[in-house]
């Protein structure tokens, strides 16, 4: 379909909470879906990072999250569980902001509950980095960014900046 510009940190369409998809609304939201592939993948050929893309930073306020790392998931209405009281400190980065690294603490695993392209409720268990990029992702659903999250006053760097970073 098309490569979307994805809007960039400031911009007051990324601090909006999503509205919930209807079953009605499953088969026009593919050529959404097809989007947010394009806009990922483009994405990825220039900066070499991107593994899901949430639909209101390409300023489409519906709860959708696209994911491709092995193979496409597409989640409507995601909702996280099971939130695991261990956390984790990463360093977030974000489509949004591309060349901004953001310290943040997140759950070390959840479970999201979410329904597919054919209205199937499903879930996966998640662990880890995966846990950690579909809370990023449900986290852009509610209007939240990482910057947001950040520990501190100095939980901000430059990717350039990555091999200083501890």
């Amino acid at each position: 379909m098309a490569v979307r510009e994805i809007l960039l940190l400031g911009h007051p369409g990324l601090y909006t909470r999503c509205t919930p998809v209807r079953q009605s609304e499953v088969g026009v939201l593919q050529a959404l879906v097809q989007d947010l592939h394009d806009t990922m993948m483009d994405f990825r050929r220039r900066y070499q990072a991107g593994r899901a893309i949430a639909a209101p930073q390409i300023n489409a306020m519906k709860r959708v999250v696209y994911m491709h790392i092995d193979q496409p998931v597409v989640f409507f209405n995601p909702i996280l569980e099971d939130k695991s009281a261990e956390t984790m400190e990463i360093w977030d980065d974000c489509m949004s902001f591309p060349n901004l690294l953001v310290k943040v603490s997140r759950h070390h695993s959840c479970r999201i509950v979410y329904r597919d392209q054919t209205w199937e409720e499903q879930s996966m268990d998640l662990k880890g980095d995966l846990a950690e990029l579909l809370q990023h992702e449900i986290d852009h659903l509610d209007g939240i960014l990482a910057v947001q999250r950040a520990i501190d006053e100095k939980s901000f760097a430059l990717r350039s900046q990555r091999v200083h970073l501890a």
